[in-house]
């Protein structure tokens, strides 16, 4: 048997793209260790004590894992990763948090719970922890719910994530049905196989292992379909938390088509609407607006206007950190994470972990595509040269962070843009980008609408309702379509600039086209990138989550002729 993945004792893994073997070690290696580079013939990836925790709550034990290195692995597994593995995997749970027997259930007091002497003395020894606690007993510490969340922060910083067991309110009860057919089309909707367990494994039944994490998809693979019928199982006054105000209408609109909720059970609370329904949907930005820097945040009190039962944060890996320090506060409350992908720019992860919940449920983005759920992807990188020796003098004498956006705002890269709009006559396109100035030039080139950060709520709207409807072929956009837009019939994307080394945005912009197609089920996406500059540099960067996934990259040199 081919064994491509080499082992080292500082816990990366190097796994042989080239290898038969590669996708089966791959799919295996995912649940539990993160890839940290990908380039085109080993990849690396590395063990983390987060990457062990959420591989343990959704199920996968330390014994698994490490069968897993011994079965690929070409040489020896060092002793020291198999313990490092164990060890890991043994902390998640050591420590549980519970209801305090003498209290009222979860409103009342929390306790903290260890067996182990040598795990609570490390803890009590830990300031900021033991500052939360007063000792029971050995082993028990009753804990203020007002610091359940912060606790729980201290103790993954700790090393010792707490398994949380000490409940949930239940919420003002709503009785929230699935319709058997979509109000809009009439058409069958059922649950697929995937989406069940995932709910399952979040719900768990009600009980209090349940009701906390994080479900990943792929965009297009059903994460509204799954939070819908956690609404259903919960049955409680319900908060979404989304992106922006183009998808909380969308949200609205998919509780309305597919549940028997009335028209006036649902609110959207945004710029323009104040709505506390039974089920309110708002946005993190105006969650997170003040008049002035140091004024409270206006519309944070919505946390409490009604007695949730649940919370759903949509886009997770985008939650800004005062919603953080609110949910910090809001652990007595079960609340449900979405996202196509964990990686966070900002390295907050472990918060996310602690205060939302871990991953609860992951399907790899090539599963659902072997199985039509999304559609297949052809990913290309197209190297542009520079326009003209004046840019490239241009891009040599700027210093270091002006040469990212020279690189990216390369005047060489339109020609190649309306190429491949004509390579795609029959498809509707989307031309994606971060820079304004390019963008505007780019659109009045091509006579395309351009959707940015000043563009009105309503024209926004319009065009994406004209884009759906297939009466828009082109539309270009800039960063606010990153997340959360549903256009299922966009089939090509062409992303002309991008954040640096995001991964988090390549996978989400990739996202925007994977929503099942009829036919061949195909979707392209085109990232030009200027030739010998550091924006091919962070190229590399932004791919590793798509390659983690399965997708490789085509990467071509584009003969783009000189535009002066």
């Amino acid at each position: 048997m081919d064994k491509p993945l080499i082992i080292q004792s500082d816990l990366t893994l190097l796994l042989e793209v080239n290898s038969p073997a590669y996708t089966a070690v791959r799919d295996a290696l995912s649940p539990f260790a993160e890839l940290v580079k990908s380039p085109e013939h080993i990849h690396t990836y590395r063990i983390t004590p987060l990457s062990v925790w959420n591989a343990c709550a959704s199920g996968l034990a330390a014994a698994g894992m490490v069968a897993v290195l011994h079965q690929f692995s070409r040489y020896d597994v060092p002793g020291l990763v198999d313990d490092k593995v164990k060890e890991w995997a043994g902390r998640y749970g050591k420590v549980r948090l519970e209801r305090d027997a003498e209290g009222d259930g979860s409103d009342g007091g929390i306790i903290l719970r260890t067996d182990d002497a040598m795990v609570e003395q490390l803890l009590v020894s830990d300031q900021a922890i033991r500052a939360m606690l007063e000792k029971r007993s050995p082993g028990r510490y009753r804990v203020n719910p007002d610091d359940r969340g912060k606790l729980k922060q201290a103790l993954v910083k700790a090393g010792y994530p707490g398994e949380d067991l000490a409940g949930y309110r239940g919420g003002e009860r709503l009785t929230v049905g699935l319709r058997a057919q979509t109000l809009s089309g009439g058409v069958p909707f059922l649950l697929r196989d995937y989406q069940l367990d995932a709910v399952e494994r979040f719900h768990a039944g009600g009980s209090d292992r349940g009701g906390s994490g994080i479900i990943v998809l792929p965009c297009g693979g059903g994460k509204t379909v799954v939070a819908l019928a956690c609404m259903s199982q919960v049955g409680a006054n319900t908060l979404v938390l989304t992106n922006n105000a183009t998808a909380a209408r969308q949200w609205v609109g998919e509780i309305l088509d597919k549940t028997d909720l009335r028209e006036d059970q649902v609110g959207e609370y945004s710029g323009s609407v104040k709505q506390v329904r039974p089920v309110t949907v708002t946005t993190y930005q105006i969650l997170t607006w003040r008049e002035r820097k140091g004024d409270p945040f206006a519309h944070m009190q919505l946390f409490d206007q009604r007695n949730w039962g649940l919370i759903i944060y949509d886009e997770v890996h985008l939650l800004p950190a005062p919603v953080f320090q609110a949910t910090a506060g809001l652990q007595a409350r079960r609340r449900l994470g979405l996202t196509a992908t964990l990686v966070r720019e900002d390295g907050r992860e472990e918060d996310v972990f602690a205060l939302i919940g871990p991953k609860k449920a992951d399907v790899p983005w090539k599963v659902l595509e072997r199985e039509g759920w999304i559609a297949s992807a052809k990913c290309h990188e197209l190297r542009v040269p520079f326009a003209n020796d004046s840019q490239r003098m241009e891009y040599a004498v700027a210093p270091k962070r002006a040469k990212f956006r020279i690189a990216s705002e390369n005047a060489a890269k339109l020609p190649v843009v309306r190429a491949l709009i004509a390579d795609h006559p029959d498809e509707q396109v989307l031309v994606i980008g971060m820079y304004v100035d390019q963008l505007k030039s780019l659109a009045a080139e091509l006579d395309v609408p351009l959707i940015q950060g000043s563009t009105a709520q309503r024209k926004r709207d319009e065009l994406f309702d004209q884009f759906r409807a297939g009466k828009l072929r082109l539309l270009m956009v800039s960063k606010v379509a990153n997340f959360a837009i549903d256009l299922p019939d966009a089939a090509v994307a062409i992303q002309v600039s991008g954040t640096f080394g995001s991964r988090q945005e390549e996978a989400q912009r990739l996202g925007r086209i994977l929503r099942p197609k009829p036919g061949a089920n195909c979707a392209w996406f085109y990232s030009l990138v200027t030739a010998d500059s550091v924006e091919q540099d962070f190229a590399l960067k932004r791919q590793m989550f798509l390659c983690e996934q399965g997708y490789d990259y085509e990467i071509s040199e584009s003969p783009a002729p000189p535009t002066s």
